[in-house]
């Protein structure tokens, strides 16, 4: 008591106690105000984009702009259901995507339990090759790149599509780190009850990965759906442009209109947004394992 009567400021410090609630309240206050800024910055290129989309060719250019349409019409959506080939773009990006995502998921879990958990000679070599080739740009093996495709005559197919996105490296290493954060002791166990390498894999660290495969499936999918450079440089046929190229050709194949190009952004976004709404208690899981581990 004799400390709070001759310095009462230092009381609650002292004490241990928790700040003035004043001060936290204002602190508070300040953290969800910086928060609340970022999220509408972040969040105007999107609404002006769905803005866009709804308005018609001349409100899109008025002055000042409308952010909310005075007559808002879905004749842009209809232009580009009926006039372009968008169902198709959807279709192809859906299956490069789906595809690599589900390949890549299945390799990369593998090798990154051969890595992470089993020894064989060469492993550290091996690793150290991998990681190398995340260091080498795209764009430096994109011309040998489609020299090997186009000899292989696999333009403007979908195979020519999924398999260069197959030797993307950074999956094993994601596996391998996911893999070498779980408790030894299970595998420890499970050699003890006389399983083999691909019992333990499928019945004790696969069930334990989930949280990790959905991370890395959610990354893959959003990588493929957002390809660009690959798609453009192999696909020459109209019927086999993915969404992002096809989008993108509104502008050089066809007259320019902002409207149906807003509408076309807005509906290849859609994808993304489910994906992440219905995964991310997984995606959330995956991203903080690491730092509640132990």
């Amino acid at each position: 008591m004799a400390v709070q009567t001759e310095f009462p400021e230092l009381s609650p410090t002292l004490a241990g106690q928790a700040p003035p609630r004043k001060g936290r309240s204002l602190y508070l206050i300040a953290i969800y105000g910086i928060l609340f800024l970022a999220v509408v910055v972040s969040m105007l290129p999107f609404l002006y984009v769905i803005s866009s989309s709804l308005k018609n060719s001349v409100a899109l250019f008025s002055y000042p702009p409308e952010w909310i349409p005075a007559q808002p019409t879905l004749d842009n959506y209809r232009s580009l259901l009926t006039d372009y080939p968008f169902l198709r773009w959807t279709m192809n990006s859906l299956i490069v995507a789906t595809s690599v995502t589900v390949i890549k998921v299945v390799i990369d879990s593998m090798a990154g339990y051969a890595f992470a958990k089993m020894t064989f000679p060469g492993k550290n070599a091996l690793f150290l090759v991998v990681l190398m080739t995340l260091m080498v740009p795209f764009a430096a093996t994109l011309i040998p790149l489609f020299i090997i495709v186009r000899d292989l005559k696999l333009t403007n197919t979908y195979l020519g599509l999924i398999l260069p996105a197959l030797a993307n490296p950074i999956g094993i290493f994601m596996m391998r780190q996911f893999i070498e954060s779980l408790p030894g002791d299970l595998e420890s166990a499970a050699r003890l009850d006389g399983c083999s390498d691909w019992q333990i894999f499928t019945r004790v660290i696969l069930p334990l990965m989930r949280p990790g495969l959905v991370v890395l499936g959610v990354f893959l999918f959003m990588n493929q759906w957002t390809s660009y450079l690959w798609p453009l440089v192999i696909g020459t046929k109209q019927e086999m442009f993915t969404l992002t190229v096809g989008v993108q050709s509104l502008r050089a194949l066809f007259s320019v209109d902002w409207g149906v190009l807003s509408a076309g952004a807005v509906l290849s976004m859609l994808p993304l947004v489910l994906v992440f709404i219905f995964l991310q208690r997984y995606f959330i899981a995956g991203l903080t394992l690491g730092a509640t581990k132990g």
